[in-house]
């Protein structure tokens, strides 16, 4: 095995990838499964579920799916327990499903705050809760958020979208502060603007596209496979010394 081998690699690792049937959560997944890994990809949609499974399969991967509603607590613990039924406990949790819905601030209903927070917060604690303890009983885990640039500022229209990923930002801190002693990283990885179906209300918009482009180092905006690397440094043993971050993948939109 060669030097970048054995410091990427994820062979012999198990992977959790939620929302890996499309954007980014696809692109991780994909990543983690073409480093070695065996994926578990969790999201809602069987069709979606299904071909990005065969996707990984012609790639000579080694991929399952678990459809399931990360909206509720029991959707979640079921979940759990179906893709460890697959590979076994997983070694690298990513949590990429994410529901991104703004009405303005003044109008934010209960139904849409208790909905965003639920998908976007509560099941990856949930899912930490279950899978980091035994992890770091192993000496070893990595957890992987993807949360937003509205963790850090407020534009268009934030909302509880906004606060739901700077929660799961303090939350990835708080749980590098319980078990990266154990060997478990706990990290996110910050988009800027990534043209995705979750973005479709902006993608749509070709001048507030080429508005937002325009806001980075770059020159261009985002895209699901810019996360394929940052993904797999994070999850492997390259990474063991780096735990409590967001790591912006943004083309210097942060900065700019």
């Amino acid at each position: 095995m060669g030097y970048l081998d054995e410091l990427f690699s994820l062979a012999g690792r198990t992977a959790l990838v939620t929302g890996g049937s499309s954007g980014i959560g696809k692109a991780i997944a994909r990543a983690l499964a073409r480093a070695g890994a065996s994926v578990v990809i969790v999201a809602r949609r069987e069709a979606e579920l299904k071909a990005a499974v065969d996707e990984l399969a012609q790639e000579g991967c080694t991929a399952a799916w678990v459809s399931a509603d990360l909206g509720t607590r029991e959707g979640v613990r079921a979940a759990a327990e179906e893709a460890v039924a697959v590979y076994g406990e997983p070694d690298i949790l990513v949590n990429s499903a994410g529901i991104n819905l703004r009405p303005p601030m003044g109008e934010l209903s209960d139904e849409v705050w208790d909905a965003t927070m639920a998908v976007n917060l509560e099941a990856p604690f949930l899912l930490g809760r279950r899978f980091g303890p035994k992890m770091a009983e192993r000496g070893f885990g990595r957890i992987i958020h993807v949360t937003s640039q509205q963790a850090h500022r407020a534009f268009v229209q934030s909302g509880a979208y906004g606060v739901s990923k700077g929660g799961l930002e303090s939350l990835a801190r708080s749980q590098a502060e319980a078990w990266s002693p154990h060997g478990v990283t706990c990290n996110t990885l910050v988009p800027g603007f990534v043209m995705t179906p979750l973005n479709e209300r902006l993608s749509s918009d070709p001048d507030r596209v080429a508005a937002l482009a325009a806001r980075t180092m770059v020159g261009r905006n985002g895209l699901a496979e810019d996360f394929e690397g940052a993904a797999v440094f994070l999850a492997s043993r390259a990474s063991g010394y780096v735990t409590g971050q967001a790591v912006f993948v943004d083309g210097g939109l942060s900065v700019h």
